[in-house]
């Protein structure tokens, strides 16, 4: 499939949406699970949205994402087979997309940390290093920025991003101190502090 080059300097946005969320004991999957007006993931994608990308890759797994949440001409969605093989495997579909897109810089978040700001997303993107990552009081978090000279040497299987990356090769990082909060949604306990 042939798309649209993207046109942005700061380039594509990656949201992973694809785990299958086990530790979540809830009713639905975590990323449908209610947080105020929006679910989870809807809020994830809200501050994406505002941060303004020309384009946004939706890496999808385990659960349907409804329609609705992608009705969004700047968004392409990519499914992941393979989700069940680890983090890793979603990451590389997205930097697939990525590069479609013509874009040379993926900027990579979470669909279950809703608590990410339009800014930290645009903050990181606008940040030239070959890593450039979001810290939170002074913790690393997401998103990450990742340069396409870096992208062979990511992990292409396992639960796994550039955490480790990011500690073998030091040099290519550069932290962005963001707002907002890094805080992922992996059970009810996570979840009940914010409804």
């Amino acid at each position: 499939m042939n798309l649209p080059p993207t046109t942005s300097g700061s380039g594509v946005a990656v949201l992973l949406a694809a785990g299958a969320g086990t530790r979540f004991d809830g009713p639905t999957h975590k990323l449908l699970a209610p947080l105020g007006r929006r679910t989870v993931l809807e809020s994830a994608l809200a501050a994406v949205r505002a941060a303004r990308f020309d384009s946004i890759v939706v890496v999808t797994g385990a659960v349907e994402i409804p329609p609705s949440y992608l009705d969004d001409p700047t968004i392409v969605v990519r499914h992941n087979p393979e989700w069940a093989r680890g983090q890793a495997t979603s990451i590389s579909v997205g930097l697939r997309a990525v590069a479609e897109l013509g874009s040379h810089v993926a900027v990579i978040g979470l669909g279950d940390q809703p608590f990410v700001t339009a800014t930290a997303w645009r903050d990181v993107a606008r940040t030239e290093s070959p890593i450039a990552v979001a810290t939170y009081d002074g913790i690393r978090g997401n998103p990450v920025r990742l340069e396409a000279e870096v992208w062979p040497l990511l992990p292409t299987t396992g639960d796994v991003g550039a955490r480790e990356l990011m500690r073998l090769r030091p040099e290519l990082v550069r932290e962005v101190a963001c707002d907002g909060s890094a805080a992922d949604i992996d059970t009810q306990e996570d979840l009940a502090p914010w409804t």
